[in-house]
């Protein structure tokens, strides 16, 4: 067992100096590459190229050259891109053709529809007046509030039993006649009593079927 070196005493060592450690470069594969490639040389077959003044431009062909835009047209009788042109041209025609057809038709049909409705007959003022569809009731037509309507100009008892049953509902016909004639007044309590019954199946002061069962059915008889 080593003893430990008394205290005082010195145990100095020189200090170590770095290892420099030199290796041979490696060239023999760099020489073995340079030999190779002077071997391939040496095999390669020597060919004796021909002097170019011997040579015999009757054995050469001249190659054509390439026509440009600015050569003007060529020996076919058309420039370059005519063909393209020629396309676009056509395709433009065609476009527009079209569109020419197209609004003629629209033009056709709209003249069409026009001289339709000039031709249809028109409703003149006479047929829409009241007196006018009373004329049509009384000819026989069928009257679209149903049979038995009575409207402004009637008179009779019917007319009669309407103004009664009238008075009958609280602030309608208020101090109504009961004349038998079916006049404005009579007409302006008929249209208050729809709307503020909401019937709608009748025309507006026309006391037709719809407008009398909804009477009817909230007064007596006003003649029995």
């Amino acid at each position: 067992m080593p003893t430990p070196p008394e205290s005082g005493s010195s145990d100095e060592r020189p200090p170590l100096e770095p290892i420099h450690v030199l290796r041979p470069r490696r060239t023999d594969a760099l020489a073995e590459l340079f030999r190779d490639m002077e071997q391939g040389r040496e095999d390669l077959e020597k060919v004796a190229v021909p002097d170019p003044r011997s040579w015999d431009e009757g054995e050469t062909q001249e190659i054509p050259r390439v026509r440009t835009d600015e050569d003007g047209p060529s020996r076919g009788g058309g420039t370059p891109g005519s063909g393209s042109g020629l396309r676009r041209a056509a395709v433009v025609i065609a476009v527009a053709a079209a569109a020419l057809v197209g609004f003629g038709c629209a033009l056709l049909l709209s003249m069409r529809n026009d001289q339709a409705a000039a031709r249809e007959p028109r409703p003149t003022a006479s047929a829409a007046s009241p007196s006018a569809a009373a004329s049509a009731t009384d000819a026989g037509a069928p009257d679209p509030d149903g049979a038995g309507t009575l409207r402004e100009g009637d008179s009779g008892p019917e007319v009669t039993d309407l103004q009664q049953r009238l008075l009958n509902v609280p602030d309608i016909y208020p101090g109504g006649s009961t004349s038998g004639t079916f006049d404005a007044t009579l007409k302006a309590a008929v249209a208050r009593f729809q709307l503020w019954y909401g019937i709608r199946g009748d025309e507006t002061g026309v006391y037709g079927n719809d407008t009398r069962h909804a009477l009817e059915s909230r007064t007596p008889s006003g003649t029995g």
